[in-house]
């Protein structure tokens, strides 16, 4: 585990004549971040929290899986976080989307709905997720989220809400390897690298199903335009309805995988103050990794104790006190995505209120495998990447 930085003062000063109010205390929290390592077993840095984004295996198999889920338990860290899909149902927000001949992306033996004729057979869906659903140190997230709480007495003993999902756009390079994928968005006559205005019907919704007090969101997908270009051809291949829902959540940190030439960070400040065009971003700045192939840890330090810490307090709505909880107010789609005065029914006020401190989110794609198919040059692989945050504590 990761020594314990206090970020924060938990008692004010005596001499003050404003009535008490407890501090939150903050300690950093240190997570190892992967994704797409199909099959391989990379070194792993200490840490707190490991997350897989998806993509452990490449064929799909189940001896593949078990292979990944014991060396996933071997790995030595206090919460161990995996996406993939458990559910013998697709999530009611995808099924008007669904076709009927959906194929499905690597990891083909947990997907229930996925027709197998075309993928491997060495064990049923039902085998794979029992795998998976009985390892006692992974929290196996399927569309779905969960409270984390460190206890450890050598730990950070701090908690985060987190929600994790294996789900990405299905696209015509998928193949037979496109489990959990839903379809795109409506296609446009050119392709745009930059965000385009979408009427709202031609989006999938099931990111709407993140919690608006999440504080770490788990994508196999990365959102369109951060973490997502290809090099085949430079144009994003992330998902706008991600995109979208991050402006409403503002993470602290969203984590990705999927486009493994897109490895990297970047940190993505929401423009809250924008009445006029919906899900703006304020700005955006790229993660440089200091040492790509060297040895050194690749690190994202986003707590106080560098000198430009991450601007995302986690507030939420509830945090704010009763008065916040008697204004009405407006769920209309129209206005989902604008910004401005937060008690104006002209702006997205369920995103907006009592959450003005989530001004930032880092977005992070750990793909561990550096190329795709066929690894022309042959195979080489990426580091894991290691982000420190500052989060609350729990035992006050």
């Amino acid at each position: 585990m990761t020594p314990n930085s206090p970020a924060s003062a938990s008692a004010s000063s005596p001499s003050s004549a404003k009535p008490f109010q407890p501090v939150q205390t903050l300690r950093r929290t240190r997570f190892v971040l992967i994704s797409d390592t199909h099959r391989c077993t990379p070194a792993l840095p200490r840490g707190d929290v490991l997350i897989h984004a998806g993509d452990l295996t490449n064929q799909g198999s189940f001896s593949e899986l078990s292979r990944a889920i014991q060396w996933l338990e071997k790995t030595d860290f206090e919460a161990k976080i995996v996406v993939a899909d458990l559910r013998h149902e697709l999530p009611k927000s995808l099924m008007p989307f669904w076709g009927i001949d959906m194929p499905g992306n690597h990891d083909l033996a947990l997907d229930r709905e996925l027709d197998r004729g075309n993928g491997p057979s060495d064990s049923s869906a039902d085998d794979c997720i029992s795998l998976m659903t009985s390892s006692p140190s992974i929290t196996y997230l399927t569309h779905a989220a969960a409270q984390i709480r460190l206890t450890s007495p050598k730990g950070p003993r701090t908690t985060f809400r987190v929600f994790g999902s294996p789900y990405s756009p299905r696209n015509a390079h998928h193949g037979i390897f496109a489990a959990f994928t839903y379809p795109p968005a409506l296609p446009t006559a050119q392709p745009q690298p930059q965000p385009q205005p979408q009427p709202p019907e031609s989006l999938p919704t099931l990111w709407d199903d993140i919690p608006l007090d999440t504080d770490v969101v788990v994508t196999h997908t990365p959102p369109r335009t951060h973490c997502d270009h290809q090099i085949k051809d430079g144009l994003p291949a992330g998902c706008e309805a991600l995109r979208r829902a991050l402006w409403r959540v503002r993470p602290r940190l969203a984590v990705c995988g999927h486009i493994h030439q897109a490895r990297g960070a970047e940190r993505v400040l929401w423009e809250l103050g924008c009445g006029h065009v919906a899900f703006q971003e304020a700005g955006v700045r790229r993660w440089a990794d200091p040492d790509p192939a060297g040895r050194k840890m690749s690190l994202v330090d986003l707590t106080a104790r560098d000198r430009d810490p991450l601007r995302n307090d986690g507030s939420h709505r509830h945090t704010t006190g009763p008065k916040s909880a008697s204004v009405p107010l407006a769920e209309s789609a129209e206005v989902k995505g604008f910004g401005g005065e937060p008690a104006s029914h002209r702006s997205d006020q369920t995103a907006l209120l009592g959450r003005r401190g989530r001004q930032e989110t880092c977005v992070v794609n750990c793909a561990i495998m550096a190329k795709s198919y066929p690894h022309v040059g042959g195979r080489t692989m990426n580091k894991p990447i290691v982000v420190d945050l500052d989060l609350p504590t729990w035992d006050l």
